[in-house]
């Protein structure tokens, strides 16, 4: 349980550095990356949603862990789903940086997602 229960704070760390990619880095070099501002904004505000779930999971949640990791990995990817479709809706615009760092972000959620699935199935948890 103990591992089980830093996932959350692990998780969080991981949406707040998102955001700030998404919503400061990737605005601020744009064109490099050809998704729109406005989509990055979307992107970025999500996960401070998640991040703050993540947190009160965290320091409020003691019981049944392992339905709220779940929840996470379900989110997580919703996540990456939505990512991957405002790629293809900017299939036009978006530059290959764009799509490296949306593959690169997808494959790091994925593996985070697995790790936090495979969590909540161990006893006690």
């Amino acid at each position: 349980m103990i591992i089980a229960k830093k996932i959350p704070l692990i998780d969080a760390i991981g949406a707040i550095i998102s955001a700030f990619m998404l919503g400061v880095v990737l605005v601020h070099f744009g064109p490099y990356f050809g998704i729109p501002k406005e989509t990055l904004y979307i992107l970025a505000t999500l996960p401070i949603f998640f991040a703050v779930y993540d947190l009160i999971i965290y320091f409020f949640v003691d019981t049944k862990l392992s339905l709220w990791l779940r929840i996470i990995t379900i989110i997580n990817l919703l996540y990456c789903l939505l990512s991957l479709g405002f790629a293809f809706f900017h299939v036009e615009s978006i530059t290959w940086l764009g799509w490296a760092y949306i593959i690169i972000e997808i494959i790091i959620v994925i593996f985070i997602a697995r790790y936090e699935l495979r969590s909540s199935f161990v006893d006690n948890c």
